[in-house]
């Protein structure tokens, strides 16, 4: 009587068991479901070729784990939902007044939170049909994230001077990136001053040299202590990355194991060599906390940038190009100086233009040439105004 009764109690569990894993497998088809909606939404809306097609191959690979779904609840002997009730993805983002850069950056995080649901559910769930469909569609969705990263990156409107100091100090720690973004930045903004001072006053050494020194150190100044905040703000957010990764590794070891396996067959790995790695370093916990916080932010601390070299780099090559347009003003006056800062300045625009080529596929003239027009455009425009304010208080 009593063995009876377990049976039956073992086969109540049993079957509330089941019931939940049909409900968490609903709401993973709905999930992906909604995903295809809104990438094919996406894609409708965007007006780049190369990126509608990439929306559109999103797109299939989700439909293709909402049919694994399916057929896992089919398995189960649940019948498919008429309609889905996603997370309404493809409502909530493609309708969003947003560019496409923040909506590119707000679907990365959700589909990095998917990641982390469905890791959440290979602890969960001890089912190995669910579990082998979990791990295939978490490695696709950790995929998509990283394509939507540099999706994002692809899409910023940033400067290409601004990548390069980027790349320069995550790739290296070096101070390059932050010199040759000071030089950009100091002579973009004194050429400004001396062309407008140079139109109020006909080209008045005294009074372009005082504006263009007072710019001068203004600008480098504000250029050194804002790559000092960033490197200090980079090594924090590294840090606060480690913290992170160090007390999911102490309450969930196994899923913390299981993620960093994820990143090495990302990279290519087979999966019995990636949990071998993955194992490996798990034996280490101070090196597999920074192969992981290094792995999401793609930077080590050894290419953290030193704030006060980054300071010293940022503020002194913010001087040295912001003194490139008031240096004729030394030795010239009047018209000839205006012409000669003139000069010197677009040839110096042309020049930092040409380093460009570095991280583009462009050739080093054209883009040398680019950034010669905006610099002459830049120009003409504050002289003129320059003449107009001058005008003005006449």
């Amino acid at each position: 009587m009593n063995l009876q009764g377990s049976e039956i109690e073992h086969a109540d569990t049993e079957q509330q068991g089941n019931s939940r894993l049909i409900e968490v497998v609903k709401r993973n088809w709905a999930l992906e479901m909604d995903g295809v909606e809104m990438y094919m939404a996406l894609a409708e809306r965007d007006l780049i070729p190369e990126r509608k097609e990439i929306f559109r191959r999103l797109a299939g690979i989700e439909k293709r784990h909402a049919d694994k779904w399916a057929k896992r609840l089919q398995s189960l002997g649940a019948e498919l939902p008429p309609t889905h009730n996603g997370k309404a993805h493809a409502a909530r983002y493609t309708d969003t007044t947003g560019g496409m850069q923040e909506i590119i950056l707000a679907i990365e995080e959700e589909e990095r939170r998917d990641v982390s649901s469905y890791l959440y559910q290979m602890q969960r769930y001890r089912d190995d049909e669910t579990a082998a469909i979990l791990r295939e569609i978490v490695l696709d969705e950790f995929a998509h994230a990283h394509v939507l990263h540099r999706l994002y990156s692809q899409s910023s409107p940033g400067s290409v001077l601004d990548y390069l100091a980027n790349r320069q100090r995550q790739g290296t720690g070096s101070w390059i990136g932050d010199a040759v973004y000071g030089v950009n930045d100091g002579l973009g903004a004194i050429f400004g001053i001396v062309s407008g001072v140079s139109g109020a006053t006909l080209g008045n050494s005294h009074y372009v040299l005082l504006a263009g020194l007072a710019g001068m150190v203004a600008s480098a100044l504000s250029m050194g202590s804002g790559a000092w905040l960033a490197a200090r703000s980079e090594r924090e957010i590294f840090e606060a990355e480690v913290q992170k990764e160090k007390e999911a590794l102490e309450k969930q070891p196994e899923a913390a194991r299981e993620e960093m396996t994820i990143f090495y067959r990302l990279k290519g790995v087979p999966e019995e060599d990636a949990a071998r790695i993955a194992d490996f370093l798990a034996a280490n916990p101070e090196q597999f906390l920074r192969t992981m916080a290094s792995e999401k932010l793609n930077l080590t601390e050894d290419a953290l940038s030193d704030p006060l070299v980054s300071a010293l780099s940022g503020s002194l090559s913010t001087a040295v190009g912001a003194f490139i347009p008031i240096l004729p003003f030394f030795f010239l006056k009047g018209i000839p100086a205006v012409i000669a800062a003139a000069v010197i300045s677009l040839i110096a625009h042309f020049a930092v233009g040409a380093a460009k080529s570095m991280v583009t596929v462009r050739s080093w003239w054209s883009s040398g040439l680019e950034m010669t027009i905006v610099g002459a455009l830049e120009g003409i425009v504050t002289y003129i105004i320059g003449i107009g304010l001058g005008h003005l208080g006449a």
